[in-house]
């Protein structure tokens, strides 16, 4: 096995299905056979919470913990917080002691780059690291773009999430140019998309006649759902809440797309070996 493909699910706005994203994907990856890990890097601990551990501040190690080592020069241990979930991936948590790390970080030397240390070891035991990101612009979001990758971006399907993608790709654009040249956007995907309305399907376009010449916009969108809205609570992911729901059929399809292009990603890299 290589070292992982680490990706961060980001966008500055909330509610644009981040968490959600990152879990179902997750799930969807090491149900193609995949080892994952799946980073929490929110304070709100919503990805934590999601996949069962409904009391983020009683867990005893969690990610604010392993960055205040790195912070410190103490040496991590490979393995260390990592919790498992039944459905197959491993996760390393989040809680409010996050934000404080947040704030600790501002001071740090080699700030931007606390978290791709922490995930230094870990990369040889994943195939995939997905990493979901608090929504803002903020240090904890900068280091997860210095650590990753590529970057996966959800949009709502509505006007205000389309406006916002802007300033998140001048930021993305930014930590290339300045921390991180190998990071680059897999892609953009619309989420909560409501087949019925007109809007819906304005913001669609829009979107991928915005950006798809320079982006690739996801050909999966994941339709609105009531059902997908309950699985927040529930511990486990979409494909064993709704498994014949278009929500499951949706993150299926997009766990195919990103799959097929990290194959593609990595051939090519083969190939200018060569």
């Amino acid at each position: 096995m290589s070292n992982a493909v680490i990706t961060a699910v980001t966008n500055q706005k909330g509610g644009t299905g981040k968490t959600t994203t990152c879990e179902n994907l997750g799930i969807g990856l090491a149900r193609e056979g995949k080892k994952v890990l799946l980073i929490d890097a929110d304070p709100q601990g919503s990805l934590t919470v999601a996949l069962g551990f409904p009391n983020p501040d009683l867990i005893s190690v969690t990610l604010s913990d392993l960055m205040m080592r790195v912070m410190q020069d103490e040496p991590a241990f490979p393995g260390e917080g990592v919790l498992h979930h039944p459905e197959g991936v491993d996760l390393i948590p989040a809680n409010i002691m996050l934000a404080g790390t947040e704030a600790a970080l501002v001071n740090a030397k080699s700030r931007e780059t606390v978290l791709k240390q922490v995930l230094e070891g870990e990369k040889k035991n994943y195939d995939h690291i997905l990493l979901d990101c608090m929504p803002s612009l903020g240090m904890l979001t900068i280091n997860a773009l210095a650590a990753a990758d590529q970057v996966i971006i959800p949009v709502q399907a509505n006007y205000l999430s389309a406006k916002g993608l802007e300033q998140l790709l001048n930021t993305i654009s930014k930590v290339h140019q300045q921390i991180n040249p190998k990071l680059k956007i897999e892609g953009i995907f619309l989420t909560m998309v409501d087949g019925q309305t007109n809007n819906a399907k304005e913001i669609s376009r829009l979107i991928r006649d915005t950006y798809g010449g320079k982006i690739r916009v996801y050909d999966t969108e994941i339709p609105r759902s009531v059902r997908a809205a309950e699985i927040s609570a529930e511990g486990k992911s979409i494909f064993l809440y709704d498994p014949k729901g278009k929500v499951a059929e949706g993150y299926r399809e997009l766990t195919k797309e990103v799959m097929k292009n990290v194959q593609k990603a990595r051939k090519h890299q083969l190939d200018q070996l060569r």
